[in-house]
């Protein structure tokens, strides 16, 4: 009965509905990977940026082109490179002979969804041109500001094996990230399946099988329920102490920012919403702690030495706060 009423406060059904049409969309070629297709999903529906790593092979680009391919709504990709320019992502003003003016002609960064391939490949100036684009959606050249349509989402692939030719993402960029998701290789079954799907097929991979079901309208209507779901205090509380513990914690060199506690707040609203609930509980925000938090601390050198990793602190830290009924 409590359920019911619930359920009577925000009608989720709508939601619901278009998040299990995107997975089994995805589904039609992806085997596997629930969990970075959740998060992907998750990230829409909280207005945040994803950077996705794992080796190559493991279907990064491809998930989240296909994801792009559910929503009726732009979608440029872009291939960093090391000799890859501000002007050639941003836009550049070019003379018109006609008019004897300069015309600014946009750059793929202008686009809904932007899939930037091997993000860790292009150097420093090219980074920091992302930055305005990332946090405020817009984009200012020779002195001009032009704001991005919504919605306006980075999905960001980097390859975590491969250093040369690569340099280290800037803190400022990486915290930027609502979510960093590692991509690991499928289970045993799923590779299985890979093969025979890949097999029946007739070893080819038919992309235009995968049908739009979500408009940048439906977009804005289920971020605006999903800025509804409610979340107790002692629930912000909680979340604010996981943060606080990673910047009062003897493994960390450097800990979460407050926008790390904001992107805690709206990715657990977004995971309730994705499970047909109007509240946050506890599980939801430990279940994106992780992806949220891994790529802003940086661990001490000592305990890097150690082999320790940044997901093994995250988990310690939740587990000696207690959890609010």
């Amino acid at each position: 009965m409590e359920n019911q009423t619930f359920e009577n406060r925000i009608d989720l059904r709508e939601l619901q509905q278009a998040v299990n049409s995107i997975k089994t969309e995805i589904g039609k070629i992806i085997v596997g990977q629930d969990t970075m297709i959740e998060m992907l999903i998750a990230a829409v529906l909280a207005d945040g940026h994803v950077l996705i790593e794992g080796v190559p092979g493991v279907a990064k680009t491809l998930t989240a082109k296909l994801l792009s391919k559910t929503m009726s709504v732009n979608f440029s990709r872009i291939q960093f490179t090391p000799d890859l320019m501000p002007s050639d992502i941003l836009g550049t003003s070019i003379f018109n002979l006609k008019t004897s003016e300069f015309e600014f002609k946009s750059g793929p960064l202008f686009s809904n969804i932007v899939l930037i391939d091997e993000i860790n490949r292009a150097p420093a100036k090219t980074q920091a041109a992302l930055f305005e684009a990332m946090e405020e959606r817009q984009i200012t050249v020779d002195g001009k500001t032009y704001p991005l349509d919504a919605p306006f989402i980075v999905l960001a692939t980097q390859n975590p094996v491969e250093h040369e030719g690569t340099y280290r993402l800037p803190e400022a960029q990486l915290d930027r990230f609502l979510f960093k998701i590692n991509v690991d290789y499928p289970t045993l079954e799923d590779e299985t399946k890979i093969i025979s799907d890949f097999h029946s097929k007739k070893n080819s991979i038919d992309l235009n099988s995968v049908q739009s079901v979500m408009t940048a309208n439906d977009i804005k209507n289920y971020r605006s329920k999903v800025g509804e779901i409610h979340i107790d205090q002692n629930l912000i509380s909680y979340i604010a102490k996981i943060v606080n513990q990673t910047r009062n914690n003897t493994s960390l060199y450097l800990g979460a920012s407050p926008r790390a506690s904001l992107s805690m707040l709206s990715s657990s609203k977004a995971i309730a919403a994705i499970k047909g609930r109007d509240f946050v509980t506890p599980d939801d925000i430990k279940l994106i702690a992780i992806n949220v938090l891994k790529h802003r601390i940086m661990l001490t050198p000592e305990k890097e030495m150690e082999g320790i990793t940044a997901n093994e602190v995250i988990k310690q830290i939740i587990e000696k706060i207690e959890i609010p009924r």
